[in-house]
């Protein structure tokens, strides 16, 4: 599975509403709840902050990737979300993200989160494919990006 199967433009928000870190995973797993791709919202919520405990998501050069495995996920998708402001997200590198991906895949899709990680992180090692991704304009810019 490629990444351009997990994302659709459905799931993705230009600009976030969101001023924190709870209320910006809140509403990415609405997107995702919204689309029909996560069943139990509280159930995503818990296994999501399961994986935070373990470490912050927030990665640096202003990204987010919350992500989880979960049995209230219905079809693996990566959400994601855009912010001019920043959002204060504890992050490793103590900077504000601008950019969080959310991603989603059933219990029983054991590697296809972390290969869907891996082959994100390679594309936002890219000083110009992040700055494309926050200047862009319409959902199906970021898709063709990706």
């Amino acid at each position: 599975m490629e990444l351009k199967d997990l994302i659709k433009e459905s799931t993705i928000k230009l600009q976030l509403d969101a001023k924190d870190k709870n209320s910006v995973l809140d509403e990415m797993i609405k997107l995702l709840v919204d689309d029909n791709v996560v069943t139990d919202k509280n159930k995503f919520k818990k296994d999501i902050l399961a994986r935070e405990e373990l470490s912050n998501t927030g990665i640096g050069f202003e990204i987010a990737i919350p992500h989880a495995k979960s049995k209230a996920v219905k079809e693996a998708r990566i959400a994601i979300g855009i912010t001019n402001n920043g959002i204060d997200y504890g992050s490793i590198d103590g900077q504000d993200i601008k950019m969080i991906f959310m991603i989603a895949v059933s219990e029983d899709q054991s590697d296809l989160h972390l290969k869907a990680l891996a082959n994100l992180s390679r594309k936002l090692m890219h000083d110009e494919f992040r700055e494309s991704i926050l200047n862009a304009k319409t959902e199906k810019e970021i898709i063709d990006m990706l």
